[in-house]
């Protein structure tokens, strides 16, 4: 008679299951405990300490001392080598052989000169396979080093993740021996961890959770650990229960191998390099054991690292590629914060990113990859699709903070009306593990049920790196497609939005920028980078039109192409995530302030043998050149230079794009004001200032209490509340230019504390604006919904303005990228004092400039573009080794206000050099016609996009050295112009 089966309790049958896998308990008994049998100790252990990240040809020529297990290591960012030498037992002939290694740090093995192997035990890397079937013939001996780095997967905080790191901080060998390894133990644990989560994933009122929990207590049944024969009796249970397959209307998940690494954050940028190879050394090998495994891989410039410093591990990345296992993604040259970067920088990314990629791989890339930044600006669909991209995906917009953003697939529409597929994968991580649960969220969260039935699912360790492991492939494989639960393929970018574009007609669009509900505090953190930003930016933009106009104009110069290219190269790197952003560690932020150094040392140098070459052959004697790299013309006073280190104030008119020479000591005049200037003591302390065109107040600590457009005679008044704090700004007195800008100067030394300066202004209008790349949007003044409140602190590039019918109130700045507009108050954000992961962000001595402008009309006529410009484009004052020209000159001028001619500069690809591209953009927010009117000698003019490449439209006609250009509303346009070639 059969024996009737055991009724047993949900609860107790799945903690059965559970201890008969667990890595904690009874593991002298259960499964888990046979994964290793057989173990010996290493044959010798031996290291070196240095405090450089050394090549390995360097490395292991160093002195070597024994080591032992249990044996301390570091401090922080420090490198410890060991010399392992082995001795595989031949009683192991036919069995897997791993090594064992668990030690704090992150790992790499080498073995024969090359990298092999990431370990890390935050990455579930602990063992490397020394073979997978040692045969007769194989080698018993071998010695292998590890380089093991003393910082873990995300850095050494001390206390916790983000906290500052820990310099003191020490490591330990916890393990190095040799084992042999269980495959068909390995691969019943991985039935019995889905079956698992199958039971609590679908929980106790489905049907097909009893039946994965129960598959699993008959195989905790027939499966004895002590036994390996039962172990075919369980495997087949297993099988049956995963060869059971679902409908045709399941939802697919694309699986993709993933392993986002920060290009610097809790590391610095050199230890980067070395994440990247522990972290693709380890992908090779999955690629090389699993066929249909793919990897997705992002940010040139760790590409090049790998390159640079280890070429043989390049050179497999590109064999796997061509074998479509290995895929580049994202185009850019890393994966930069998607808010602060001007337009222009923007494109350089994508210029850079693409231009690698399809050097060294051959394709450029068709999406834009972009899992991890702090918020998405409404231009970039415009700059993706000129860039050959109209395809994106990110996660980090699930970290909203407040509003949980209502699409996982959707068109998304920028500022222009540009539109690219958005997919954002919906078990809102780049990092998954390929778990049941991570399986089941991806379906049950994808708030776009009906219009697609296919999501991403990135799997891998990131942001410290590591990647995914061979654990996470076979649980995959496990589920390709069994009866409920999504069906799973390993997948690619590309067959990923090629299935989404199918269903593409029913899905929704979001208009404008993807705006992040989290890090605020990142548009203001560690100011000086901010301000390092901005300024080379202008420096690189003014050295390459300067660079341009020299080509045209004298036939010996040669345009900087490879020194410019590093220069940008250099600030593309600065512009990652978590570097202009400010949410990194000191020593990060250290190396960001030395790249910008370089930026500036050679760029002067740049801009100074440019001038010199426009300078070239003219007679008189040695002067100054007064350069203008914006394209309108402008009158200023001008500070110049003269003998002895004094100086000397001009009232300056110089063309458009274009230079004048500078007033002689002999000619020079002081600048006569168009009106009187008036400084007035009141009786009650405060002081009253009037040029004719504002006057302003100030209170007797210095508070600016009123402000007065008199030709409008509108005053803006300001409440009693402090502005500024008069201890901690020192303001020297305004100046008479329409702006009113002081500039302060500060010594900062507080603790979580934030300082912002406020406008109230007698304005009313439930809409502010402020600056973006290329162009600029509109937000909300008021609170009325959670998403409106959840802007309370916003991005914006130069300039934000306050208007209502007829008037209005800029506020401009040379630096800051925070701000904000409640009400009838403007705030731009100044300094922060947070603690963490740096704890001297932003103390010491801070300059930096800002400017209210009152102005009647929109802010478009009333010319706040062109103020903003000039503020953090100032005139330029460039000493010529030789005479400077006679005469002014210009050489490009626009008819209309509400075109801005962005950049001038060689062309990438340019015959004899006589190549140059131009960068415009509609700025006010219009159609518009617009004629550009040049002085060079141009050959030929024709449309391209962001890559350069011509438009197939031919020619654009040329017509007494004007070209006329239609633009619709923020429309980027790039012209190749060829230049004639120089005179014999």
């Amino acid at each position: 008679m059969a024996a009737a089966p055991a009724v047993k309790h949900w609860r107790t049958t799945l903690e059965r299951v559970e201890k008969f896998v667990s890595p904690v308990y009874f593991t002298d008994c259960n499964l888990r405990g046979r994964l290793f049998g057989d173990s010996c100790p290493v044959a010798e252990l031996s290291s070196f300490l240095t405090p450089e990240r050394l090549p390995y040809q360097e490395a292991v020529q160093q002195d070597f001392r024994p080591a032992q297990v249990g044996d301390s290591f570091g401090p922080t960012w420090w490198t410890c080598w060991f010399r392992v030498e082995l001795t595989i037992p031949e009683a192991w002939v036919g069995q897997e052989v791993h090594l064992r290694w668990e030690s704090d740090g992150e790992g790499l093995v080498w073995r024969d000169g090359e990298p092999v192997q990431g370990l890390t035990k935050e990455g579930e890397k602990t063992s490397y396979v020394l073979t997978d079937r040692l045969g007769e013939e194989d080698p018993r001996s071998l010695t292998l080093y590890v380089e093991v780095a003393c910082n873990g997967l995300l850095g050494a905080g001390k206390g916790s993740m983000i906290a500052s790191p820990d310099p003191e901080k020490m490591f330990r060998v916890s393990r190095a021996e040799l084992a042999v390894f269980h495959q068909d133990v390995h691969k019943l644990l991985v039935d019995l961890e889905l079956l698992l989560g199958i039971a609590k994933g679908l929980g106790e009122d489905n049907q097909r959770s009893f039946q994965a929990l129960y598959t699993a207590n008959q195989m905790v049944n027939v499966c004895d650990p002590a036994q390996p024969e039962t172990f075919s009796v369980a495997q087949a249970l297993a099988s049956k229960f995963f060869g059971q397959r679902g409908g045709e209307s399941q939802h697919t998940i694309h699986a993709m191998g993933h392993c986002h690494i920060d290009t610097a954050w809790l590391w610095p940028f050199k230890e980067t390099v070395r994440k990247c190879a522990r972290s693709w050394v380890t992908v090779i090998q999955l690629m090389e054991r699993n066929p249909e495994f793919i990897f997705a891989c992002s940010q040139a410039q760790q590409l090049q690292w790998v390159k640079s410093h280890y070429p043989g591990l390049h050179a497999r990345l590109q064999e796997f590629a061509c074998r479509g296992q290995f895929v580049p993604v994202g185009g850019t040259w890393v994966e930069m914060d998607g808010n602060l970067p001007s337009g222009e920088a923007m494109v350089r990314q994508f210029l850079q990113g693409q231009n690698f990629f399809l050097q060294e791989f051959g394709k450029m890339c068709s999406e834009f990859w972009l899992p991890d930044t702090f918020g998405y600006s409404a231009q970039l669909p415009q700059i993706m699709r000129s860039c050959g991209i109209r395809r994106f995906l990110t996660q980090k917009l699930s970290w909203n903070l407040v509003n949980s953003f209502p699409h996982h697939t959707f068109f998304w529409e920028g500022l222009d009306g540009s539109r690219v597929l958005a997919h954002f994968p919906p078990g809102d991580s780049y990092g998954m593990q390929g778990s049941v649960e991570e399986v089941l969220k991806t379906v049950t969260k994808n708030r776009d049920k009906g219009r697609t039935n296919h999501s991403a699912f990135l799997f891998g360790f990131g942001d410290g790196g590591g990647g995914p492991t061979q654990t996470m492939v076979d649980r995959l494989k496990r589920l390709r497609d069994t009866d409920g639960l999504p069906r799973v393929q390993f997948s690619s970018p590309e067959r990923l939005f090629s299935a989404l574009e199918t269903h593409s007609g029913q899905l929704c669009t979001w208009v404008g920028e993807l705006f992040l509900e989290l890090h605020n505090g990142t548009y203001t953190t560690h100011a000086q980078i901010k301000k390092g930003n901005r300024e080379c930016e202008r420096i690189l933009h003014d050295v390459e039109l300067l660079s341009s106009l020299a080509l045209a104009r004298s036939a010996q110069f040669l345009y900087p192409a490879a020194q410019l290219q590093d220069l940008w190269r250099l600030l593309l790197l600065n512009q990652f995530h978590d570097v202009v952003t400010g949410s990194c560690i000191q020593l990060v932020a250290e190396e960001a302030m030395c790249h910008y150094e370089d930026i500036r040392s050679h760029g002067n140098t740049l801009l100074s043998a440019a001038a010199a070459a426009l300078c070239a052959g003219e007679p008189g004697p040695e002067g100054l050149l007064i350069v203008n790299t914006l394209p309108w013309k402008r009158t200023e006073v001008l500070a110049l230079p003269r003998p002895g280190g004094a100086h000397s104030l001009a009232l300056v008119t110089v063309p458009s794009m274009g230079y004048a020479p500078a007033p002689t000591p002999t000619s020079l005049q002081p600048p006569l004001p168009q009106q009187p200037v008036c400084v007035m003591q009141e009786t009650d302390g405060s002081v009253t200032l009037d040029n004719g065109i504002i006057r302003v107040r100030l209170d007797p600590i210095g508070r600016l209490t009123s402000l007065v457009l008199v030709a409008s005679g509108r005053r803006l008044c300001w409440t009693s509340a402090a502005l500024m704090s008069a201890s901690t700004l020192r303001r020297s007195q305004p100046r008479s230019v329409p702006p009113l800008a002081p500039p302060p100067q500060v010594h900062w030394h507080e603790a979580h504390k934030f300082l912002k300066v406020e406008f109230p202004a007698r304005v009313r209008s439930p809409q502010a604006t402020y600056e973006v790349q290329f162009g600029h949007l509109q937000r909300p003044t008021h609170y009325n919904t959670s998403w409106d409140w959840a802007r309370f602190e916003v991005w914006a590039h130069r300039w934000i303005d306050l208007s209502e019918h007829g008037f209005g109130l800029a506020l401009l700045n040379d630096c800051k990228y925070g701000a904000s507009v409640r009400g009838n108050v403007l705030s731009l954000s100044l300094l922060r004092a947070p603690k963490s992961p740096d704890a001297t962000a932003d103390m010491g001595r801070h300059e930096f400039t800002y400017a209210l402008m009152p102005h009647k009309g929109s802010f478009q006529d009333a010319g706040v573009i062109p103020a903003a410009y000039s503020l953090n484009f100032p005139l330029l004052a460039l000493p010529a080794p030789g005479p400077a020209p006679a005469a002014a000159w210009s050489a490009f001028s626009l008819s209309s206000p509400a075109v801005v001619l962005e950049t001038v500069k060689q062309a990438e690809a340019s015959p004899q050099g006589r190549t140059l591209v131009l960068r415009l953009y509609e700025a006010h927010g219009s159609h518009v016609d617009c004629w550009l009117h040049t002085s060079l000698p141009v050959q030929e003019a024709v449309l391209c996009d962001l890559l350069e490449r011509r438009d197939p439209s031919g020619p654009l006609p040329l017509r007494d050295a004007r070209l006329k250009l239609t633009f619709s509303p923020f429309q980027v346009q790039s012209l190749l112009l060829v230049l004639q070639p120089p005179p014999n």
